[in-house]
Protein backbone atom coordinates (compact mmCIF):
# COMPACT_ATOMS: atom_id res chain seq x y z
CA UNK A 1 0.00 0.00 0.00
CA UNK A 2 1.31 3.45 -0.91
CA UNK A 3 1.43 5.96 1.91
CA UNK A 4 0.43 9.47 0.89
CA UNK A 5 2.46 12.44 2.01
CA UNK A 6 -0.61 14.57 2.78
CA UNK A 7 -3.92 13.81 4.47
CA UNK A 8 -7.05 15.99 4.62
CA UNK A 9 -9.70 15.81 7.33
CA UNK A 10 -13.02 17.54 7.83
CA UNK A 11 -14.74 18.37 11.12
CA UNK A 12 -18.17 19.71 11.99
CA UNK A 13 -19.77 20.67 15.28
CA UNK A 14 -22.98 22.33 16.39
CA UNK A 15 -24.01 23.52 19.84
CA UNK A 16 -27.28 25.14 20.85
CA UNK A 17 -27.33 28.40 22.77
CA UNK A 18 -28.25 28.24 26.45
CA UNK A 19 -28.62 30.83 29.18
CA UNK A 20 -26.21 30.99 32.10
CA UNK A 21 -23.00 29.98 30.29
CA UNK A 22 -20.10 31.92 28.85
CA UNK A 23 -19.66 31.83 25.09
CA UNK A 24 -16.28 30.33 24.23
CA UNK A 25 -15.14 30.05 20.59
CA UNK A 26 -11.59 29.31 19.54
CA UNK A 27 -10.61 29.45 23.21
CA UNK A 28 -11.79 33.07 23.42
CA UNK A 29 -14.42 34.26 25.89
CA UNK A 30 -16.79 36.30 23.70
CA UNK A 31 -19.24 38.74 25.31
CA UNK A 32 -22.76 37.49 24.60
CA UNK A 33 -26.04 37.02 26.45
CA UNK A 34 -25.87 33.22 26.04
CA UNK A 35 -23.26 30.52 25.83
CA UNK A 36 -23.27 27.13 24.14
CA UNK A 37 -24.71 24.00 25.70
CA UNK A 38 -22.29 21.12 26.18
CA UNK A 39 -20.43 18.87 28.58
CA UNK A 40 -17.09 20.65 28.19
CA UNK A 41 -16.90 24.40 27.60
CA UNK A 42 -18.83 23.64 24.35
CA UNK A 43 -16.29 25.38 22.11
CA UNK A 44 -17.72 24.30 18.75
CA UNK A 45 -14.79 25.81 16.85
CA UNK A 46 -12.14 23.81 18.69
CA UNK A 47 -14.28 20.65 18.57
CA UNK A 48 -14.58 20.92 14.78
CA UNK A 49 -10.83 21.49 14.43
CA UNK A 50 -10.06 18.51 16.67
CA UNK A 51 -12.36 16.29 14.59
CA UNK A 52 -10.73 17.50 11.36
CA UNK A 53 -7.28 16.66 12.72
CA UNK A 54 -8.35 13.27 14.07
CA UNK A 55 -10.15 12.40 10.83
CA UNK A 56 -7.17 13.31 8.67
CA UNK A 57 -5.00 11.00 10.78
CA UNK A 58 -7.53 8.17 10.42
CA UNK A 59 -8.42 8.27 14.10
CA UNK A 60 -11.83 8.14 15.80
CA UNK A 61 -13.84 11.30 16.46
CA UNK A 62 -13.51 13.61 19.44
CA UNK A 63 -16.40 11.96 21.31
CA UNK A 64 -14.50 8.67 21.33
CA UNK A 65 -11.53 10.20 23.14
CA UNK A 66 -13.40 12.71 25.33
CA UNK A 67 -16.91 11.30 25.92
CA UNK A 68 -19.59 13.53 27.40
CA UNK A 69 -20.20 10.77 29.95
CA UNK A 70 -16.74 11.20 31.47
CA UNK A 71 -16.77 13.57 34.47
CA UNK A 72 -13.10 14.50 33.81
CA UNK A 73 -14.27 16.55 30.84
CA UNK A 74 -17.13 18.38 32.56
CA UNK A 75 -16.65 22.10 31.84
CA UNK A 76 -13.04 21.49 30.73
CA UNK A 77 -11.39 23.96 28.36
CA UNK A 78 -11.54 22.66 24.81
CA UNK A 79 -8.01 24.00 24.35
CA UNK A 80 -6.96 21.05 26.52
CA UNK A 81 -9.00 18.65 24.36
CA UNK A 82 -7.43 20.08 21.20
CA UNK A 83 -3.97 19.71 22.71
CA UNK A 84 -4.66 16.03 23.48
CA UNK A 85 -6.05 15.46 19.97
CA UNK A 86 -2.93 17.10 18.52
CA UNK A 87 -0.73 14.73 20.54
CA UNK A 88 -2.64 11.74 19.14
CA UNK A 89 -2.11 13.05 15.60
CA UNK A 90 1.61 13.64 16.22
CA UNK A 91 1.95 10.13 17.68
CA UNK A 92 0.66 8.76 14.34
CA UNK A 93 3.53 10.59 12.57
CA UNK A 94 1.77 13.69 11.27
CA UNK A 95 2.44 17.42 11.43
CA UNK A 96 -0.30 19.99 10.83
CA UNK A 97 0.08 21.89 7.57
CA UNK A 98 -2.85 24.26 7.94
CA UNK A 99 -6.36 24.66 9.33
CA UNK A 100 -9.33 26.39 7.71
CA UNK A 101 -12.49 27.14 9.69
CA UNK A 102 -15.89 28.63 8.92
CA UNK A 103 -18.26 29.62 11.71
CA UNK A 104 -21.97 29.64 10.87
CA UNK A 105 -23.74 32.05 13.21
CA UNK A 106 -26.20 34.91 13.10
CA UNK A 107 -24.69 36.23 16.32
CA UNK A 108 -22.35 37.30 17.72
CA UNK A 109 -20.00 38.76 15.16
CA UNK A 110 -16.60 37.15 15.61
CA UNK A 111 -14.34 39.32 13.45
CA UNK A 112 -12.97 41.22 16.45
CA UNK A 113 -11.92 37.91 18.03
CA UNK A 114 -10.33 36.15 15.04
CA UNK A 115 -6.75 37.15 15.86
CA UNK A 116 -7.06 35.86 19.43
CA UNK A 117 -8.58 32.61 18.14
CA UNK A 118 -5.71 32.23 15.67
CA UNK A 119 -3.21 32.84 18.47
CA UNK A 120 -4.81 30.08 20.56
CA UNK A 121 -4.84 27.60 17.68
CA UNK A 122 -1.30 28.54 16.72
CA UNK A 123 -0.04 28.01 20.25
CA UNK A 124 -1.60 24.56 20.60
CA UNK A 125 -0.90 23.32 17.05
CA UNK A 126 2.46 25.08 16.54
CA UNK A 127 1.17 27.02 13.53
CA UNK A 128 1.85 30.53 12.25
CA UNK A 129 -1.14 32.86 11.79
CA UNK A 130 -0.98 32.45 8.00
CA UNK A 131 -1.51 28.69 8.43
CA UNK A 132 -4.89 29.29 10.06
CA UNK A 133 -8.00 30.59 8.32
CA UNK A 134 -11.04 31.62 10.36
CA UNK A 135 -14.07 33.24 8.80
CA UNK A 136 -17.78 33.48 9.51
CA UNK A 137 -21.04 33.60 7.64
CA UNK A 138 -24.70 33.80 8.52
CA UNK A 139 -27.59 31.65 7.36
CA UNK A 140 -29.58 34.74 6.31
CA UNK A 141 -32.23 33.98 8.92
CA UNK A 142 -32.89 30.42 7.70
CA UNK A 143 -32.96 27.26 9.81
CA UNK A 144 -31.79 26.60 13.34
CA UNK A 145 -28.75 28.84 13.02
CA UNK A 146 -30.72 31.57 11.27
CA UNK A 147 -33.19 31.57 14.15
CA UNK A 148 -30.25 32.22 16.51
CA UNK A 149 -30.65 28.86 18.25
CA UNK A 150 -26.98 27.92 18.07
CA UNK A 151 -23.65 27.98 16.27
CA UNK A 152 -22.17 25.49 13.81
CA UNK A 153 -18.56 25.23 12.69
CA UNK A 154 -16.93 23.47 9.74
CA UNK A 155 -13.17 22.86 9.80
CA UNK A 156 -10.67 21.36 7.40
CA UNK A 157 -7.17 20.23 8.36
CA UNK A 158 -4.20 19.33 6.18
CA UNK A 159 -1.69 16.95 7.71
CA UNK A 160 1.73 16.06 6.38
CA UNK A 161 3.61 12.85 7.10
CA UNK A 162 6.66 13.62 9.21
CA UNK A 163 9.72 11.82 7.88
Amino acid sequence: MTKTKFRIGSGYDFHAFTAGRRLILGGVDIPHDRGLEGHSDADALLHAVADALLGAAGLADIGNYFPNTDPRYKDVSSLLLLEKAYRLVRAKGFAVGNIDVIVLAEEPQIRLHVQAMKANLGRVLFLAPDQIGIKATTMEGCGTIGRREGIAVHAVALLEVVE
